[in-house]
């Protein structure tokens, strides 16, 4: 009998997790390209402004410090707006959130075309950061109802090629829009921001027919399938629960000196990849005499590098000790980068940007397993926006400073050192962050 009983014991074990591997494969391919392809659009509307900085100068009389000023406005609202704009997804549910965040980002990101002055372009900048607020944390927190900890940095890495694919692409793109400069009357730049701007109109339309909420509304999962998928996702929360260390709401995540040490890491991140993001292109115009698609290829290939990093490893941050060898070193990586872009001619200084951009989303897709780790309900949905907001305004700070340091000493050398020196701080910081199922031996 014992034997009888054995074999049927012996085969259901690789079968359930065969099964469970393909509904996995299934939920990759029916969400992660919809989601990758709106951060896609998302961040061309986002950073198409720096290529068209130079000629926003000469065509607006804008200086670099009120662009930089500009630059980074965008993340001060959108920080300010991302705890009630998560809190709000998830009372209304993610499909209908999403589709709002991306009619009203359109519609501002095509008005852009059409600003003025310094006044208008602050004014343009900060409405877009109130309109796009939520998108990112939104994500995160949507990606939490679909995938365990064990993929969930794998589907990070993949939503942030979005960020990858929009660099690679906006600098040809956007190079071959600013050459109709005339064209009906328009300057070049006002054609990139109308042109990159209506399609997102068109993808929230897809966005509002096909994105599921959960599990139980997705059409493509069997009710059995939704039901296992959420029963194993649950068992998870109640793992990290009873380590006693998960937040349910905003205020514990707030006690909570774990989410603080992310938030730190997550700072001087957004700071070196927004100020990469937003001058890259300008560092690259001083290189030479170089035509804007010029520009815009050689803009690319950092992002290049991005997308290659962001598709190979975030895979192996499997478990926390993986985890925080990986954001150590990522940010090591990142630092030293810089350090060769800062001191090197145009082609080693292009190499030093490809490998801090190849670290980029690595060390991104990692920060973010340890909030979603730590808490839950709607901790989870505040704490996930909390994070992401004071981490953003590492993307105002960056920029801002950034211009204000080019203007004042024609050079940004300067300032791609002090990033250098904040990134090596992060990594020191980062060996002390702990998962929510890790045991903390040690409080800071």
């Amino acid at each position: 009998m014992s034997v009888v009983n054995a074999e049927p014991y012996r085969s259901t074990a690789p079968a359930t997790a065969i099964a469970t591997d393909q509904m996995t494969r299934q939920i990759f391919r029916k969400l992660m390209p919809l989601l990758v392809m709106a951060y896609v659009i998302s961040f061309l509307d986002r950073t198409n402004i720096a290529l068209a900085k130079t000629h926003i100068e000469i065509d607006l009389g804008i200086s670099a410090a009120a662009y930089g000023l500009g630059a980074g406005l965008f993340f001060l609202t959108y920080a300010l707006m991302e705890i009630p704009s998560n809190l709000i997804m998830r009372k209304v549910g993610a499909r209908f959130w999403i589709t709002r965040i991306m009619i009203t980002w359109g519609l501002l990101s095509t008005g852009m075309a059409f600003v003025q002055g310094e006044t208008s372009f602050y004014v343009m900048r900060m409405l877009l950061g109130v309109a796009e607020a939520g998108l990112f944390p939104g994500v995160m927190l949507y990606l939490t109802y679909w995938f365990g900890r064990e993929e969930r940095a794998r589907a990070t890495g993949y939503f942030l090629l979005g960020v990858c694919i929009a660099n690679v692409i906006s600098g040809p793109l956007g190079g071959a829009l600013l050459e109709m400069n005339g064209l009906f009357g328009l300057h070049g730049w006002q054609w990139l921001f109308i042109i990159e701007g209506l399609p997102t109109l068109a993808l929230a339309w897809v966005v509002w027919k096909k994105l599921p909420d959960g599990p139980l509304s997705a059409p493509w999962l069997s009710t059995a399938d939704a039901q296992t998928l959420e029963k194993r996702l649950a068992l998870e929360r109640a793992e990290e629960n009873q380590s006693g260390q998960v937040g349910h709401s905003l205020r514990e995540c707030v006690k909570d000196r774990q989410i603080w040490l992310a938030i730190f890491v997550y700072f001087c991140h957004q700071i070196a990849i927004y100020t990469v993001i937003f001058f890259l292109p300008g560092i690259i115009g001083t290189y030479g005499k170089l035509t804007p698609m010029e520009i815009g290829l050689l803009t690319s290939v950092p992002w290049i590098a991005a997308a290659i990093g962001t598709a190979t490893l975030p895979r192996f941050a499997s478990n926390p000790q993986r985890c925080r060898r990986m954001l150590g070193v990522g940010l090591v990586i990142m630092a030293g980068g810089l350090l060769i872009a800062a001191s090197s001619g145009p082609v080693l200084a292009l190499v030093g940007f490809s490998l801090t951009a190849s670290m980029f989303f690595v060390v991104q897709a990692i920060i973010f397993l340890y909030p979603s780790s730590r808490l839950a309900g709607a901790g989870l949905a505040s704490g996930l926006a909390l994070v992401n907001t004071c981490g953003l305004l590492g993307g105002f700070l960056g920029p801002s400073a950034m211009g204000s340091i080019e203007q004042a000493t024609g050079s940004t050398t300067n300032g791609l050192l002090i990033i250098a020196t904040m990134l090596v701080l992060a990594a020191l910081v980062s060996t002390r962050l702990r998962q929510g199922q890790e045991k903390i031996t040690k409080e800071i």
